[in-house]
């Protein structure tokens, strides 16, 4: 037997590794073929292009008109226009994914994306479950086309001015702003606060109440003001705290004058859809999913040492480093599902245990962004209070999701409670 030592084998080269941040519904998540494309198209434009910019639009508190051109040129513009009509006819869980993909990348980007889809979600899918008689119903596919011939074929973005600083926009009163009638269509007279898209929108999508004896919600209107109407202005400063890309001033509406064709829904179907299609009012919460998954990536490159132009110093062998990546692992997960689930429930009609989730949701994903957030800045120490970095922009546009009508943090625990003590109908009298 020979005494020669056998000589060692020689060292594996390992290539270094970094993080790959799984997609928005996670690794492994069932999707169509069409939901993979676009959210993989909505996620190429954000690496490549939105969060570049992100920072420069929240300093300048500037609205994002180049990523808008990167939309309108990637097709996404179309993203919730039927497809009979040119668009990719993306439903509620489709749109929601894709949103939620663009705000991983630039919050301001995805929340005013929210208002223009909702201008065609409104008043395609969720209008075809709504009760209208035949003659409502043939007049609005006829206007509705308008509508989508616009954004197909102009790349036509829609606004959807919806706060007015009363209980209107939480469904609680009618709205202030009225619309009087007037030979071949309408007169508009108001004004609405927040209003995202200010100067950016070619249209606004204006909800408003119908202008007669006894009006109530039951009167709300929706309509399509052109944005180079005569009467439109926009007035107000906007330095806020967070969303500052949104650019949301105040527009004032002074005498404009409307056709009856810009109606997006027929009278009083809006009021209808408040109250059967209660999942409309979620699609702001999309946004907020993305910031936290946002905020979680920049964590992990920022504990391995792989944030760009950043000393390569890892940070991930402490305990205290790991434990807080658990906790808002955690947290992500617990959104993320209950995300996940709720927006495939969306429907007409929904039973009282999907409505009472679709609160619980709401809140998870508000509340659970920005707390992921803080564990994130909390854990990636001085550097993350640096505008060079992203942390403490999403800190605060994170912040501003739960102030958000109709839907706010106090007003989704407030419908919660009330509604899971009463059946319907019942009172304490």
């Amino acid at each position: 037997m020979s005494t020669e030592s056998a000589s060692p084998a020689p060292a594996v080269r390992r290539e270094p590794r970094t993080y790959t941040p799984p997609p928005i519904t996670g690794e492994g998540y069932p999707l169509s073929s069409e939901q993979a494309a676009l959210i993989a198209l909505a996620d190429e434009l954000g690496r490549t292009r939105f969060a570049a910019r992100a920072e420069r639009y929240d300093r300048e508190a500037s609205f994002p008109f180049e990523n808008y051109a990167d939309l309108r040129d990637a097709g996404l513009l179309r993203l919730c226009v039927p497809k009979a009509h040119g668009g990719h006819g993306a439903d509620f869980a489709t749109y929601c994914m894709v949103a939620a993909t663009i705000g991983r990348h630039c919050g301001a980007t995805a929340l005013t994306f929210n208002m223009h889809a909702c201008s065609q979600l409104w008043s395609g899918p969720l209008a075809d479950d709504l009760t209208m008689s035949d003659e409502d119903r043939a007049l609005h596919h006829e206007r509705r086309a308008l509508h989508y011939a616009r954004v197909v074929e102009q790349g036509s973005i829609y606004a959807q001015p919806f706060s007015e600083g009363s209980a209107a926009a939480a469904g609680k009163a009618p709205f202030g702003t009225l619309a009087t009638r007037a030979e071949g269509g309408w007169v508009i007279n108001g004004r609405k606060i927040f209003a995202s898209l200010s100067g950016a929108a070619n249209f606004y999508g204006v909800l408003c109440t119908e202008d007669k004896v006894g009006a109530g919600m039951r009167d709300t209107m929706y309509v399509a003001v052109p944005a180079d109407a005569p009467g439109v202005s926009i007035s107000g400063e906007w330095d806020p705290l967070g969303m500052r890309g949104t650019v949301s001033r105040t527009l004032q509406f002074k005498d404009v004058y409307v056709a009856d064709a810009e109606q997006l829904m027929p009278g009083g179907v809006y009021f209808q859809a408040a109250s059967r299609w209660p999942h409309m009012f979620m699609t702001l919460a999309p946004t907020y999913m993305g910031i936290a998954q946002a905020a979680y990536d920049f964590t992990i490159r920022y504990l391995r040492g792989e944030v760009p132009d950043m000393p390569p110093v890892k940070r991930r062998m402490y305990p205290t480093k790991q434990i807080a990546v658990a906790e808002m692992r955690v947290k992500l997960e617990q959104t993320r599902a209950l995300f996940l689930h709720t927006i495939h429930e969306a429907r007409i009609d929904p039973p009282k245990d999907a409505r009472l989730r679709l609160y619980a949701t709401q809140y998870t994903v508000m509340e659970n962004a920005n707390d992921i957030c803080r564990l994130a800045i909390r854990t990636c120490g001085g550097q993350s209070m640096l505008k060079t970095l992203p942390l403490e922009r999403l800190y605060r546009d994170s912040r501003c999701g739960s102030l958000m009508l109709p839907w706010t943090a106090e007003l989704c625990l407030d419908r919660m409670g009330r509604e899971a003590l009463y059946e319907s109908g019942e009172t304490d009298e």
